[in-house]
């Protein structure tokens, strides 16, 4: 099979190039080092989170698909997308593995320097969340005391979460969550429930490996960078559930 010549970029006239292609010389000057002298840790820092910044785009670009599929109706096709979201938070949660290499005493070595920088001012790991289901009033109520909602958030928060878009799908299909665990008359439901419930164990998972992540460079009670609370209050969110209704069900079956 023969290769479509490559075309030339807007901008240029030369033709795209792996690196023009992916802006990779721009791309690659973005990490810039405050601690001085510049401490050789703080490259790996700075790349785990600009790198869990670009999934999480990624997983926004998919979920944002996956809603679409969800106001559509299509169970099957909303499968898909999930599993999709399933893998790419599975790649996001792993690169947490590589701080496990960050020793408490290196970190404290330039963590001054990170000013009031903290994974906590995420716009975008809130978005998921929102989008994911997470909007109890007292979680909305700490968003809110953070400052004005950026737009971003309030347009996630204008449209239903995903669970909502389930209820609705079951809804529609006029069955309940305990009728799709029942036989198999409803079996593309079902498999779309236990993909939700994969999303959420793997969401999960990442809130456990970040947690442990916290404890073992901060300790269990150390304050967390830009003065979010830490461990403590991370460890609090382990409670949180998307897809209460999917747990509950199950046991209604004994």
């Amino acid at each position: 099979m023969s290769q479509t010549p490559a075309t030339p970029s807007a901008t240029t006239s030369q033709p795209l190039t792996y690196g023009t292609y992916l802006n990779l010389e721009p791309l690659l000057q973005l990490q810039h080092l405050h601690s001085k002298p510049p401490h050789p840790d703080e490259l790996l820092f700075i790349v785990v989170h600009q790198a869990s910044e670009l999934w999480f785009k990624l997983i926004l670009h998919e979920l944002e698909r996956l809603v679409t599929r969800l106001e559509e109706r299509d169970a099957l096709a909303s499968l898909e997308q999930l599993n999709r979201v399933n893998g790419l938070i599975g790649i996001v949660t792993a690169q947490l593995h590589a701080l496990d290499t960050l020793s408490p005493q290196c970190f404290a070595q330039f963590r001054g320097y990170l000013g009031t920088s903290s994974g906590s001012q995420s716009l975008q790991f809130r978005a998921i969340e929102l989008i994911s289901g997470l909007r109890a009033p007292d979680y909305l109520e700490y968003l809110k005391s953070q400052g004005p909602l950026p737009e971003a958030l309030e347009r996630v928060l204008s449209r239903p979460s995903l669970p909502e878009l389930f209820d609705a799908l079951l809804s529609a299909r006029n069955v309940s969550p305990e009728q799709i665990y029942g036989g198999d008359e409803h079996i593309d439901l079902r498999l779309l429930a236990e993909g939700f419930l994969g999303y959420e164990q793997s969401f999960g998972m990442w809130r456990f490996l970040h947690v442990q992540l916290v404890e073992r460079i901060l300790g269990p009670d150390t304050h967390g960078t830009g003065g979010s609370l830490g461990g403590k209050a991370l460890r609090e969110t382990l409670t949180n559930r998307f897809f209460s209704s999917l747990w509950t069900v199950r046991a209604k079956f004994y």
